[in-house]
């Protein structure tokens, strides 16, 4: 009967499935022989012959060699065609665009970094995307229609019932009622928006240290101060894609702020966020304050308090692991996650110093005692989230052979 075909249980469906099983080893291992793939799958020899068969047809894995060293006649070794699909990941931040393109197996092809100063963007927001976007493009020697897919990270969320970008007042330009209309016309694949801390959780989720962790919390404090909420192995985007907000979050010891929509700030942010560091700084009696953007200075004070084990740099540090437990225990209190990961510049630069004194503080401001851990994806974090988001569509798109 028409239609069987692809139903579970056919002989259709369960290739595919075993194909899919072989292709997500390769990922995971690197080449394989036929018969370590046959031992990994369960599948016998002849069978998983034809299915690297039917793979190789449909330019899904190269021979790569022979394997050597080991007792016996060496073996054919099969790997994934680094060429059958690529995708891209943006990163947007007020001051910049950083692309990047990856090839199935997630290795960097091509990067690319456009600067946007000033509250005034100089181009149309479109035009430094696609800017952005063929400069990586072109430093991965392809054309922009070999992309798959392309996944762009933002402050604040996109509300999915307006459209509208939301919770990030501070990013000029994006705030077209038709901004998703017009990237859609000018990008010729599918494209897909996202928070850029929750990027930050997935590539954290799948390289780093949340990895094997189905509820944790990821705590960002760089440019602004925000939080990525993995829920039961998924993200929790809230209502209007708020979730995570935490900067507004009302904490004690910071002003209660009002219109916080307005202000682009609330309780926590003022309280923890990174441009509060250098004041306080200041009010401890460190003359050596850092100048320049209030997210590079807040690393580099916090690396150099991190090394100090007395005096008012110590007491910087001690005073921001109690700011930081303060806004982490209402989100813990509500939460319960397992784990939190601590991530961003204004965090990571503290390593397993400031880790200890916010764990402890916590530990004394919340029943809920989750384990705090630094974050291990430091390098271009929510651009590696978002090439990670945009492969694993591109990979379920691609390695279906049941179509």
């Amino acid at each position: 009967m028409a239609g069987t075909a692809g139903t579970p249980g056919t002989p259709r469906v369960l290739r595919a499935m075993n194909d899919r099983a072989a292709l997500d080893l390769l990922l995971e291992h690197g080449p394989l022989s036929r018969t370590r793939i046959g031992k990994l799958t369960g599948l016998s020899k002849p069978t998983a012959s034809q299915l690297l068969a039917r793979l190789e047809a449909a330019g899904l894995v190269l021979a790569t060699g022979t394997s050597e060293g080991r007792p016996g006649p060496n073996a054919q070794l099969y790997a994934i065609n680094p060429a059958a699909a690529h995708a891209a990941g943006l990163d947007v931040n007020p001051y910049r665009i950083r692309a990047a393109v990856a090839d199935i197996t997630g290795r960097t092809v091509g990067e690319y970094e456009l600067p946007t100063p000033g509250r005034h963007p100089s181009q149309p927001v479109v035009r430094q995307v696609a800017d952005a976007l063929d400069g990586a493009v072109k430093a991965a020697g392809l054309a922009r229609a070999d992309l798959h897919r392309v996944v762009i990270g933002t402050p604040g969320a996109f509300d999915p019932g307006t459209g509208r970008l939301r919770y990030a007042s501070h990013l000029p330009g994006w705030h077209s009622p038709t901004i998703l209309e017009e990237l859609a016309a000018a990008l010729p694949m599918p494209v897909e928006y996202e928070n850029d801390v929750n990027l930050v959780a997935i590539a954290e989720q799948r390289l780093g240290a949340a990895r094997g962790h189905q509820d944790f919390v990821l705590l960002w404090n760089q440019e602004g101060l925000g939080a990525a909420l993995v829920l039961g192995g998924r993200l929790h985007r809230g209502w209007t894609g708020g979730a995570g907000e935490v900067g507004f979050l009302p904490v004690p010891g910071a002003p209660l702020v009002r219109q916080v929509t307005k202000a682009n700030s609330g309780g926590y942010q003022e309280l923890a966020g990174s441009q509060a560091l250098p004041a306080l700084a200041r009010e401890l009696g460190i003359t050596d304050v850092p100048g320049g953007p209030h997210a590079e200075a807040a690393a580099e004070l916090v690396a150099r308090a991190a090394d100090h084990a007395s005096g008012p740099h110590r007491t910087l540090l001690t005073t921001y692991a109690t700011r930081l437990a303060t806004g982490l225990a209402s989100l813990v209190s509500v939460l319960d996650p397992e784990l939190v990961v601590l991530s961003g510049a204004a965090l990571t630069a503290g390593g397993e110093v400031l880790r200890a004194l916010v764990q402890a503080e916590l530990e004394e401001l919340a029943a809920s005692r989750p384990h705090l851990v630094v974050g291990d994806v430091t390098e271009h974090p929510v651009q590696r989230g978002a090439l990670e988001s945009a492969l694993a569509a591109t990979r379920d798109e691609v390695f279906d052979t049941s179509r």
